[in-house]
């Protein structure tokens, strides 16, 4: 089996991790960052939330998902909009969505022919987003599933830069912020007139859910907060899981010894997602803002700074996952004698404690429905091609995914 695909910055993090331990500390003042590697230093973040804030943390995802996204937010207002937030993502309510998952995968498969070449990431990128929309908004915004696409898109290549770099575009307002305040405009016009119509009609789904939701003291969400959880959603929703979807394509078909036993056998399936995930988390890094200052594995860690975790570290870790590099399904199978349980300081792709992400069921529950459908519908093979991880906000493939469509039910 071949190797993963290495992803320069994270290898930079594991060099790192190898030569100089669980803490790497380096920068000053404004610009001082802590990088804590390792299981147990994921427990420790995740357990420790007091020590912590996120707005500092994720400010360069503002300009997308808004100043009250759950991502940004911190203490009780988290709570609150989480816990009016959560009941759309619960386990039973993502089973009523596979249906939709199902046919957004068919309507990819549909347009494709035996012997063309296709982008495999570009296609199902459209798929998850427009199924994104169906699923928790309803076929109304599902209908400018690509209207908010493009748009969308304008604030993606924003964000997807380091938080310094950010801060100059809005700073110094250059074309490429320019265009990205456009496009913003432009969703939330469109996203407010459909809370409008929905606290006119009383409609269904998650907006219907943000609009009508009240927590135990009957406080709800304001049209602000719900423009921002319904942004966040929609955005984070496609952007991570079609890139996980890119790599799950490309694992498959760099292993077509697999294909019989995952089209098969879902569980099998549920095995292959889990380990997409851990060679390819969408997140390499995830981070902190240092609220009160600590010690950890002996260094201490001041107020004011930026700490950094790395799943992809993590994963990669032969301390935690034996032959890390090898992608092998059967070790997430109990009874297999690869099988090892990860901790959820272990493997952490959607990140841990109060603040993991709240769509991590729906995002793996439709990786493995439309890689199923991809396999009871399709065989594909891979084609010669440099595939390149980049992405700051979500790894995927630089250039897309080309593979062949050997033959199609």
């Amino acid at each position: 089996m071949t190797d993963a695909i290495a992803y320069p910055p994270g290898e930079f993090l594991r060099f790192l991790h190898r030569r100089r331990g669980p803490v790497v500390r380096f920068g000053a003042g404004r610009h001082r960052y802590a990088y804590l590697f390792g299981p147990e230093a994921n427990r420790f973040v995740f357990a420790n939330d007091e020590l912590f804030t996120m707005r500092e943390a994720f400010e360069g995802l503002v300009p997308v998902d808004g100043e009250t996204s759950l991502i940004v937010s911190d203490g009780a207002e988290h709570k609150h909009r989480r816990r009016l937030v959560q009941p759309a993502m619960h386990h039973r309510q993502v089973a009523r969505y596979r249906a939709i998952m199902t046919e957004g995968a068919d309507e990819v498969i549909d347009r494709w022919r035996p012997g063309e070449v296709v982008d495999a990431y570009q296609a199902f990128r459209g798929a998850i987003r427009r199924g994104t929309l169906r699923s928790l908004f309803g076929p109304r915004l599902a209908e400018d599933a690509d209207f908010l696409g493009e748009h969308l898109q304008a604030l993606l290549d924003l964000v997807d830069r380091q938080p310094d770099v950010i801060r100059l575009h809005r700073a110094l307002r250059t074309p490429l912020w320019q265009k990205a305040m456009r496009a913003r405009a432009r969703v939330d016009e469109r996203i407010h007139a459909e809370i409008a119509r929905v606290r006119e009609s009383d409609g269904d789904g998650v907006l219907a859910t943000l609009v009508n939701g009240r927590d135990e003291d009957g406080a709800g969400l304001s049209d602000e907060e719900i423009r921002d959880q319904a942004v966040t959603l929609i955005a984070a929703g496609y952007e991570t899981t079609s890139a996980a979807m890119a790599w799950a394509i490309h694992l498959l078909v760099s292993h077509p010894e697999l294909r019989e036993r995952a089209a098969a056998d879902e569980e099998y399936r549920r095995a292959f997602v889990s380990e997409t995930l851990r060679l390819y988390p969408p997140a390499v890094v995830s981070a902190r803002h240092v609220a009160r200052g600590f010690e950890f594995a002996g260094h201490p860690i001041r107020t004011g700074t930026i700490l950094l975790y790395s799943p992809y570290v993590t994963h990669r870790s032969a301390a935690v996952y034996a032959d890390p590099l090898t992608f092998r399904p059967q070790r997430w199978l109990p009874g297999d004698p690869a099988f090892r349980k990860a901790g959820p300081h272990e493997f952490v792709p959607f990140g841990g404690g109060p603040h993991r992400c709240v769509g991590a069921t729906m995002a793996t529950a439709e990786l493995t429905v439309m890689l199923g459908r991809l396999l009871e519908r399709t065989e594909l093979r891979a084609v010669e091609q440099r595939i390149r991880p980049t992405g700051f906000a979500a790894m995927r493939p630089k250039n897309g995914l080309r593979v062949a469509v050997v033959t199609k039910a």
